[in-house]
């Protein structure tokens, strides 16, 4: 089924480059393809690729989440981490089936490439939310073992950054009034690479 690539201007970055969505959404649907024994044309000749890059790949289906699995460091070659990304949110996200060959003619693949992450300074939990910036953070909670993250889209779901924040904890397995010195808390931004009917 013909898609045609569409990409976030807001949340652009300035040094990707204009065919990114032309270029990166048909790797990682060639990458999932070739897991199920299909085919799906890619070129991967761009010298760009091979730049260290992270990525975070959501696949959906009917418009609901159907796998989502990404990097939150750059520490691999933009077009690997793609690639690993969206055959692991195809087949090893632990919250759904692996995906059919069936479902594959139907997902939509969204890709978030993520910029370098920032640490926040803040002497409470009021000072960290009055850092946020809903609709551009993606925001990381790490507190001891957990550790959790919503991509700035999740901010669509949220009228303000303290139930942003709240369930954010939730996420990581603590209590949505959870506070602690040690809380260490990064933010980060995407460009959003997404396929369209």
């Amino acid at each position: 089924m013909p898609r045609l690539p569409s990409m976030n201007p807001r949340s652009q970055h300035t040094d990707l480059p204009g065919e990114a969505a032309a270029t990166l959404l048909p790797i990682a649907r060639a990458a999932i393809a070739t897991h199920l024994g299909k085919s799906h044309a890619a070129d991967e000749s761009a010298p760009w690729l091979r730049q260290q890059g992270a990525s975070l790949v959501t696949l959906k289906l009917d418009k609901k989440l159907r796998g989502c699995i990404g990097s939150l460091r750059a520490h691999r070659p933009l077009i690997d981490d793609v690639k690993v990304n969206a055959r692991a949110a195809a087949f090893k996200d632990p919250r759904f089936k692996p995906l059919t060959a069936v479902e594959y003619d139907n997902i939509e693949i969204e890709i978030s490439l993520l910029s370098a992450l920032s640490t926040l300074q803040f002497t409470d939990e009021s000072s960290a939310l009055a850092q946020l910036t809903p609709h551009v953070h993606g925001v990381i909670f790490h507190y001891g073992h957990h550790r959790s993250t919503y991509l700035p889209q999740v901010w669509e779901n949220f009228s303000d950054p303290y139930m942003f924040l709240a369930t954010l904890k939730q996420k990581a397995g603590l209590p949505p009034n959870f506070w602690d010195a040690s809380v260490t808390i990064q933010t980060y931004t995407v460009t959003k690479l997404r396929e369209s009917r």
